[in-house]
């Protein structure tokens, strides 16, 4: 079979998409209005760039209809200025596919049970866009997966109708690096990495990306894209489950492993410091080290720093709750109908996000022990998850209430922590919280 030239591919797939995007004139659309896809989708609005936002649930689109947003880091008058800019159209219909140029996929891509990748929801999205793809189009996956998945899972599908990647239509994969509540690192100035199953796939993604990000890094294909997100949070997890046993193993010799940290990270070069906590929490960092452990299982590779970092990281929230027994025995006190209140649940501060969070898995934990549990934090009003059903109250109310254990799991802004050392019997510091507040009813990770 003969492969047209560049040139030659960009006259058969007819109006060059590289010129519109340079002209404003291409026809945007973003499937999945969550963390990513949302921030993503206003950010080509405000671009001026005919944005089509598609969500299956009605009530998000609703919402952004209405001019509100539901995301910390795009606000109300961001969504309303580009709704009535007529820039952003929100909706649940995805015959519109068949009027764009280009689609990202921002889909959840979670665990099984199993712990084996679930990619149900980026199947859904690509069967949808099958349906209605066109010569031209430019297609690109954000959703973090195992490498292989867009040449493995998307393009077999996409190229089902007849139509083939690279000579009809574009595809690349750019892992998506948002990090939820973080005002200095946003879409725009966060490096984009994009790789496509072709050159000019690559160009064309790369060019639609500089409408809105300030870096692009080209990568020479799909599945180097795919793997370097992995890298990223599996580099992570990895020396954060080293943290972890450091913790560990300096509570067993009696010193502190902050303290450790402290020190070690005045070194200039060849140190990077990672913290203990009391597990890994959130979309990502929990989840892609077994995404990428699962396909070197696939092709007969043991993976086993990332392994040995997942069990670590996993058995954190059962060392908190050992931590909180010892801290109720020093109060003569079983775990047992005891009154604990953990402070945090999201799985990071200053969000609202608790996908993941092990501040859940210590509460599950506790509860199994006989404990009587219940939460403060500003931005999880409700539990539901885990076998968990718990609203949250204030700080205030629970320690009027009587609180036997206080138990530090998200150091969330704007709360004075060293105050309440002396309103409660004991405090479980898994954060670091208390650094430099002394007392003996303070017990650290």
């Amino acid at each position: 079979m003969i492969v047209p030239r560049t040139s030659e591919r960009r006259t058969l797939m007819g109006v060059s998409l590289l010129e519109k995007i340079h002209t404003g004139e291409a026809r945007v659309s973003v499937i999945g209005l969550g963390y990513v896809g949302l921030p993503l989708a206003v950010e080509f609005a405000r671009a001026g760039l005919t944005t089509v936002a598609l969500d299956i649930d009605e009530a998000k689109v609703a919402r952004l209809e209405r001019g509100e947003s539901y995301i910390a880091d795009v606000s109300n008058e961001d969504v309303r200025a580009v709704i009535g800019a007529g820039s952003l159209r929100p909706t649940v219909d995805f015959s519109a596919l068949s009027d764009v140029d280009t689609v990202d996929i921002c889909v959840p891509t979670p665990l099984r049970k199993t712990r084996d990748p679930d990619l149900s929801f980026i199947v859904s999205a690509v069967d949808e866009i099958a349906k209605h793809l066109r010569k031209g189009q430019l297609i690109i996956l954000e959703s973090t997966t195992y490498p292989g998945t867009v040449e493995e899972v998307v393009r077999p599908k996409l190229e089902a109708g007849g139509l083939r990647a690279g000579r009809d239509f574009y595809l690349a994969f750019s892992p998506e690096r948002v990090d939820p509540g973080n005002p200095t690192w946003t879409t725009r100035n966060i490096p984009k990495v994009v790789g496509g199953v072709d050159d000019e796939s690559t160009r064309v993604a790369a060019a639609l990306y500089q409408q809105v990000v300030d870096t692009v890094v080209p990568v020479s294909s799909t599945t180097v894209a795919e793997m370097v997100k992995l890298l990223e949070n599996t580099f992570r997890a990895v020396n954060i489950g080293l943290a972890n046993e450091l913790a560990l193993m300096c509570r067993a010799l009696g010193v502190n492993v902050w303290e450790v940290i402290d020190a070690a990270k005045s070194k200039p070069f060849g140190y990077m410091p990672f913290y203990p906590g009391p597990g890994l929490g959130g979309h990502c960092i929990p989840i892609d080290p077994f995404y990428l452990s699962w396909k070197a299982k696939q092709i007969g590779f043991e993976s086993r720093f990332i392994d040995l970092a997942g069990q670590i990281n996993a058995s954190m929230p059962q060392y908190v709750v050992e931590r909180v027994t010892e801290a109720l025995n020093s109060q003569s006190r079983s775990i047992k109908g005891s009154r604990v209140h953990l402070l945090g649940v999201a799985y990071k501060p200053n969000v609202s996000d608790t996908r993941e969070s092990p501040a859940i898995d210590v509460a599950v934990l506790l509860q199994r022990l006989g404990a009587i549990v219940s939460y403060s934090d500003p931005f999880v009003p409700v539990i539901r998850a885990g076998g968990l059903q718990l609203s949250e109250i204030a700080t205030d109310e629970a320690l009027a209430a009587g609180i036997d254990c206080l138990v530090i799991t998200t150091n969330h802004d704007g709360l004075d922590y060293s105050s309440l050392v002396s309103r409660v019997p004991v405090v479980v510091d898994t954060r670091n919280t208390l650094k430099g507040v002394e007392g003996e009813n303070i017990f650290r990770l």
